[in-house]
């Protein structure tokens, strides 16, 4: 005889972070459109913080993603051509290329930053700011403490 399923599978709870983590990408990315970033996508928004404010090599910076330096480099020419990165000289050697910020990608750093705080509050709104808390306070107790790992892209592209 079967065993009968469990009211709560174990494969659900990865799906549901999934779809939370997705809901608010997306949503993140509808209000920067209508904010004038209509061409950031999800992957730039971790280029973007990987590259941070005071610049990177595109080696290190394939580094930082998990990614080849090729595929970084690609990466990077897109964000360039759409305004949010830019290439200069490194002062400190002449024969490397930093890759930076340029105020377009600043601000699109910025609006994100406030566009989270917004969907935060939303969430807080439809939940109660106890229960985002609670699920806040749960992750962080069965997450590692270095949970913020620029490598996402790599790991999800394998």
């Amino acid at each position: 005889m079967p065993t009968p399923d469990p009211p709560r599978p174990g494969f659900v709870l990865p799906l549901l972070l999934l779809a939370g983590f997705r809901t608010l990408i997306d949503d993140l990315h509808a209000e920067l459109a209508r904010q004038g970033h209509p061409e950031l996508r999800p992957l730039h928004g971790f280029v973007l913080q990987a590259v941070g404010t005071d610049g990177t090599t595109a080696s290190e910076l394939g580094n930082r993603l998990g990614v080849s330096k090729q595929a970084a480099g690609k990466t990077v020419d897109r964000l360039v051509a759409l305004g949010y990165l830019e290439r200069a000289d490194d002062p400190r050697d002449a024969r490397r290329k930093l890759v930076r910020l340029t105020p377009y990608g600043l601000d699109g750093l910025r609006r994100s930053a406030v566009v989270f705080d917004e969907l935060r509050q939303r969430w807080t709104e439809a939940l109660g700011a106890d229960r985002v808390a609670a699920i806040e306070d749960d992750l962080r107790r069965v997450t590692p403490a270095n949970w913020f790992r620029l490598d996402i892209p790599g790991w999800f592209t394998g």
